[in-house]
């Protein structure tokens, strides 16, 4: 299937999940996020939930990496360039619902891309070889393109993964993991 079909046929999955099954389902990825990976004082990137789109809540993620001593920095994007900055979370009173839905810290200290050792990508599926389909402006694509050649990029899903993407991009940058509520998923990239 190519992205525009998959996009439109898991925005609907996702609306056919209760709020007790979302959060259930987020708890399991949050439970497999840290027992998974050392993230203990490390520096992570992570998605804040647009709850309309029924995301997952990473929440969950932030509390339990900041009580190891990680540093959690969250997207601010640039709706004129498809740029995201990062900047460090460190409390609800950062935050503001930006015209998209997006919890986005309104001021706090930038971390440039090459520092994350961590980055959760957000999703709305992905194949076998660990390409993502996200909302179609290519934020993320950009800003992995900037990260460390050792950062991990792990993606956070709610369902399964879908066998092939038939419209990938060159541009398109592939996971090295995705965590699900029941399995976690390594890719060759």
């Amino acid at each position: 299937m190519k992205k525009a079909e998959l996009r439109l046929l898991y925005l609907q999955k996702r609306k056919e999940l209760s709020p007790d099954k979302l959060e259930q389902l987020s708890e399991e990825i949050c439970k497999k996020a840290m027992s998974s990976f050392q993230l203990e004082n490390k520096n992570i990137s992570l998605f804040l939930p647009i709850e309309r789109q029924r995301e997952i809540n990473t929440y969950h993620i932030w509390e339990k990496a900041t009580s190891f001593g990680a540093k959690i920095a969250v997207p601010k994007s640039n709706l004129e360039t498809n740029e995201l900055t990062h900047i460090l979370f460190e409390s609800h009173d950062q935050l503001e619902i930006s015209s998209l839905g997006i919890p986005e810290p309104k001021k706090g200290k930038v971390i440039a891309p090459n520092k994350f050792d961590f980055v959760f990508v957000p999703l709305l599926t992905l194949d076998s070889k660990g390409h993502r389909v996200g909302y179609g402006k290519g934020f993320y694509d950009r800003f992995l393109k900037k990260c460390s050649s050792n950062c991990r990029f792990i993606g956070l899903h709610l369902f399964d993964q879908t066998d092939v993407i038939d419209d990938v991009l060159t541009t398109d940058i592939p996971l090295d993991f995705c965590i699900t509520p029941t399995e976690i998923l390594r890719f060759n990239r």
